[in-house]
């Protein structure tokens, strides 16, 4: 059993409660973990010892900073596997998917904003005869980092990265459903020899711990990833303080295939964008839309391919989709099939919790899942399910589906399929998104913007945006 500990200026500490927060692994039911259940007094102090490493950090040379996150990335890189099976134990995802995206996902995110701070431009103007302009980039302070359950160390480093490469300093609060490897992490940090308090990590509910860690008058910055809900209340708790927010929410995806798509990439792809890490990704395809001239060609092939993913033992490498995340979760994925019933959806596969023997015979698996008939105005086809569950719904024209795929609450991304250079551009620009894959899914530069419109957030981030949102622009003006 894991009991872990909250780290706060360079060393563990037991909460200042006895009282923890019992952590499952998905695969097997069972609790395999304890998390501090933080109080008031674990985040002030969290945020004391981070406003008190700012003073220092905030003025280390970014060479110095550039250094210490390649030794970060270094010492992560050599614990690569266990990372990666302490990720599957903790998060319920394939041992492949936590190898091959989670944890060396964490090692990119760490080395790409340390060459990042390296090169940077700044801006500077001449007015003849009179001054010189420049730009002052200033890192604000204190950050509240806070991160989800589905790919806990990928988002963890993805915000840890820029905002110590800026030179600010954080308190992280990790979702308390998945929390072990940001606990791992703190040992890798401490190897690195990363100055005290620079980097804080306190654990416990969202709604106490990282209430208070949002609304603490020493942290102007808040970067949060999760649930649209909790980012509206992550709002509502900044605005009297005016804190600067990142808040990459929720989405519910369209995937469109067009009739002169490449079909058998398009069909594979989307095996891939619907139920990879579960269906647990907030850029998942979830909504797929077929023109009816390749509908039923395109539910035949995607179906079949659908039934025979491997579902199971999420540490042997041949499985394809792993547990969810928690019992709760895999009950409100279970009450979407349930409602779609009730709208007249037709199970085309899967619906069900899938039976598992042995050590994993209590796991939170779930089949994929494919529902059609059910119109796109339902709950099913409009709101986040968060699984492996994707509906499939025909359309005519051009104009039609894109009045289905901006008809939504959501504008966090979207896949086109179709081989019209022209109907590419028209209708990547006509969806109401804030990333759009045109005959490919999930291909990230991290130097391009990356975040939603609508409810699926606020603000972007990637390369020079997660940087700007870390800093301050001051202009000086020093007369001729």
């Amino acid at each position: 059993m894991l009991i872990l500990q909250n780290f706060i200026n360079g060393e563990f500490h037991t909460t200042r409660e006895t009282t923890y927060i019992e952590s499952y692994n998905p695969s097997t039911g069972k609790v395999h973990a304890k998390i501090p259940n933080s109080t008031q007094k674990d985040v002030d102090l969290a945020v004391e010892a981070a406003k008190d490493a700012f003073t220092k950090w905030s003025k280390t040379p970014r060479v110095k900073r550039a250094q210490m996150l390649n030794k970060i990335a270094d010492a992560l890189e050599l614990r690569l596997k266990e990372f990666a099976s302490a990720e599957v134990q903790d998060q319920g995802k394939t041992i492949t998917f936590a190898t091959n995206v989670d944890i060396s996902r964490s090692v990119y995110n760490l080395r790409y904003f340390a060459g990042y701070i390296l090169h940077e431009e700044r801006k500077a103007n001449i007015i003849e005869g009179k001054c010189f302009n420049y730009v002052q980039k200033e890192p604000i302070g204190v950050a509240a980092l806070i991160t989800p359950w589905n790919l806990p160390l990928y988002l963890l480093t993805w915000k840890i990265a820029p905002c110590i490469a800026a030179g600010c300093t954080c308190v992280c609060k990790p979702s308390e459903l998945a929390s072990v490897t940001a606990n791992m992490f703190c040992s890798v940090l401490k190897e690195a020899k990363l100055p005290d308090g620079v980097i804080n990590m306190i654990f416990g509910f969202g709604d106490t711990t990282g209430h208070q860690l949002v609304s603490h008058p020493d942290v102007p910055l808040v970067s949060f990833t999760g649930g649209t809900e909790t980012g509206k209340k992550i709002n509502i708790a900044a605005a009297p303080f005016f804190k600067k927010l990142s808040l990459e929410l929720g989405g519910k995806n369209a995937n469109i295939l067009f009739e002169d798509c490449d079909f058998e990439k398009a069909v594979e792809t989307s095996i891939i964008s619907s139920f990879s890490n579960q269906g647990e990704i907030c850029l998942c395809g979830s909504r797929i839309f077929v023109n009816s001239s390749i509908y039923d060609k395109f539910l035949d092939s995607f179906v079949s391919k659908a039934k025979n993913l491997i579902v199971g033992n999420p540490n042997d490498p041949n499985t394809q989709v792993g547990a969810l995340n928690s019992k709760q979760h895999m009950e409100k994925v279970l009450g979407y099939i349930e409602l779609a019933k009730s709208e007249g959806g037709v199970i085309k596969c899967g619906g069900k919790r899938k039976e598992m023997t042995g050590d994993y015979s209590e796991g939170y698996f779930f089949e994929p899942t494919v529902i059609t008939n059910i119109p796109v105005s339902s709950r099913v086809a409009r709101e986040e399910i968060f699984g492996p569950v994707v509906t499939v719904h025909p359309f005519e024209s051009e104009d039609e589906v894109i009045k289905y795929a901006n008809d939504s609450q959501y504008g966090l991304s979207c896949s086109i399929w179709t081989q019209n250079g022209s109907r590419q551009r028209r209708v990547a620009e006509s969806i109401h998104v804030g990333t759009c894959w045109v005959n490919c899914w999930m291909i990230r530069d991290l130097g391009m913007p990356f975040g939603g419109m609508k409810k699926s957030g606020l603000g972007r981030e990637g390369g020079e945006y997660s940087i700007s949102f870390f800093t301050d622009l001051k202009t000086i003006c020093l007369a001729d």
